[in-house]
């Protein structure tokens, strides 16, 4: 069964765009590398300095943790934050092509 986790967190607001360079990193990495396995989103809130993270893993391994674009992200991800990281698993009740292509 699926797995899902979701991480949300809230940067200060001179990391913001940043931590969104960073992001778009790591989607740019997947688009080439387009591992199996993994569904993934990132919103950046309204607020300007929020994010939240949703990824969908179809086994127990997470791709992203082979990701050296991924790794980069993480690897100041608590400098960047004014709140979280906090992340929780859970079990998808329904989506409606959320996630999907």
């Amino acid at each position: 069964m699926p797995t899902t986790r979701v991480v949300r967190y809230r940067t200060e607001p001179e990391h913001a765009d940043e931590n969104e360079r960073l992001i778009r990193a790591v989607f740019a990495e997947l688009a080439e590398t387009r591992p199996d396995g993994l569904r993934y989103g990132v919103v950046r809130l309204d607020d300007g300095v929020s994010f939240v993270h949703v990824a969908v893993l179809e086994s127990g391994e997470n791709p992203l943790a082979s990701s050296p674009a991924f790794a980069e992200f993480q690897s100041g991800v608590s400098a960047r934050c004014a709140e979280g990281p906090t992340p929780a698993d859970g079990r998808l009740i329904g989506s409606y092509h959320l996630l999907t292509d």
